[in-house]
């Protein structure tokens, strides 16, 4: 029987916080009222409580603009960055003061690629994903493309855990802390593995498979044991329920350039253009959600082509994020 209480959000009912945002990818937000998102002005930008708003930004060597995509934040009120450049990533932590340092760019050997993905988890490890070994990445929308990886950093150092992934998004580690949960977002899939005490990856599952329309992006859990999936190119968002049923929560989409999109990806011919225009009514291509709020009901969602941070009220809180308590220096 369907939960009669997740009844679906309106793009008109959407309000926005932020101004002036450059690539608002991916979206965070802590208990003191503030949100924290990717900026390509060079680092994080913060929206406090109040409305006001601050940059943090830094620079690479040798004049390398650093593109963050995926930010995750620190105790300390520092940040790490996935920076998504043309040919080279990387993991970069941020401080406040705009000092930038690297964290990580090599791996096993090999230089990081453009790097999606960074996020911490209660045990103090870090996670990165890399969607893709192709160059350029476009080369990688497709749905036979699977050379996605995951990359762990602990106490022993730096390693890839998983591999063969199809194109490896967002990334996060389950309340209970026995799953990593990933989206493949050209696999068109939500995928989970089970964690090893050493922080191994083994027994790969699919929680779900999405169809027409849909390219996981973003995922946050909510405190009911349900996932919400945000797709790029249909502006949707998922709420995924325990046995893997979808509840569509919201979406603004076009359909026509929906089925554009989808002839292309399944012809193997999907490329930028697809994914570089902003063809919902309201919203502007979502990639990330984070619940947040005094009860952690208000969803905040990151667009790829936006330049503000849309919001709804959930009917369901969200489960509070590892960072939840920890606050601005």
């Amino acid at each position: 029987m369907r939960d009669t209480k997740l009844r679906p959000v309106e793009p008109a009912d959407l309000t926005f916080v932020g101004r002036g945002l450059v690539r608002p990818e991916c979206v965070l937000a802590a208990a003191d009222g503030s949100i924290y998102t990717a900026d390509w002005r060079g680092g994080v930008a913060r929206i406090a409580a109040d409305g006001a708003q601050t940059l943090y930004a830094g620079a690479l060597p040798a004049g390398r603009p650093l593109r963050p995509n995926g930010i995750a934040l620190r105790p300390d009120g520092s940040f790490l960055l996935a920076d998504l450049g043309d040919a080279q990533g990387g993991v970069f932590a941020l401080g406040r003061d705009g000092g930038v340092r690297p964290f990580l760019e090599r791996v096993e050997g090999i230089e990081l690629p453009p790097t999606n993905y960074v996020a911490l988890d209660s045990h103090g490890r870090t996670w990165i994903t890399v969607s893709t070994r192709h160059q350029p990445r476009a080369r990688a929308y497709r749905g036979d493309v699977a050379d996605g990886f995951v990359v762990l950093v602990d106490a022993r150092g730096a390693r890839i855990v998983a591999d063969g992934l199809g194109y490896t998004n967002e990334a996060l580690v389950s309340p209970d802390g026995g799953w990593l949960y990933v989206n493949e977002t050209f696999g068109r899939k939500l995928s989970r593995f089970r964690i090893g005490p050493d922080g191994a990856l083994s027994g790969k599952e699919v929680v779900t498979t999405f169809g027409h329309g849909t390219y996981p992006d973003g995922l946050a859990f909510d405190a009911e044991g349900g996932v919400w999936i945000t797709s790029i190119v249909s502006n949707r968002v998922i709420r995924v329920d325990p046995s893997g049923a979808q509840t569509v929560m919201l979406e603004d989409a076009d359909p026509a350039h929906v089925d554009w999109t989808e002839q292309a990806f399944l012809a193997g011919a999907m490329g930028r253009p697809h994914l570089d225009k902003a063809a919902g009514k309201v919203l502007r291509n979502v990639s990330s959600l984070a619940f947040g709020g005094p009860d952690l009901r208000t969803a905040y969602l990151g667009c790829l082509l936006g330049d503000a941070i849309a919001s709804f009220r959930s009917p369901v809180s969200g489960h509070p994020p590892v960072h939840w308590q920890w606050r601005a220096p």
